[in-house]
């Protein structure tokens, strides 16, 4: 089995990873054939866990990890760091 892929993360949009954000989240790490967890300060939950995903309570600024492992953990981590960096696609 192939070692876990990882990214460092800014939250950078200006609501944080509040429900709307965690849903998108959640959504994304569910379309890849691949196990997703985020983690902030020791806190780590399931990529596809809206309540979890909000329970980090990771606000503007705040740093979270994504780790994936599996068949696609490249591709859903590209997605998902994209989907941080762009602010959930928020306005």
């Amino acid at each position: 089995m192939a070692s876990p892929l990882s990214r460092k993360l800014t939250i950078v949009n200006a609501k944080g990873l509040h429900a709307r954000a965690a849903s998108k989240l959640a959504r994304l790490a569910g379309e890849f054939n691949a196990a997703i967890l985020v983690s902030k300060d020791g806190m780590e939950v399931p990529g596809n866990s809206i309540m979890g995903l909000m329970m980090l309570g990771a606000g503007p600024g705040s740093i979270i990890f994504v780790r994936a492992t599996g068949e696609e953990a490249s591709l859903a981590l590209d997605a998902i760091s994209n989907l941080v960096c762009e602010g959930f696609h928020e306005e």
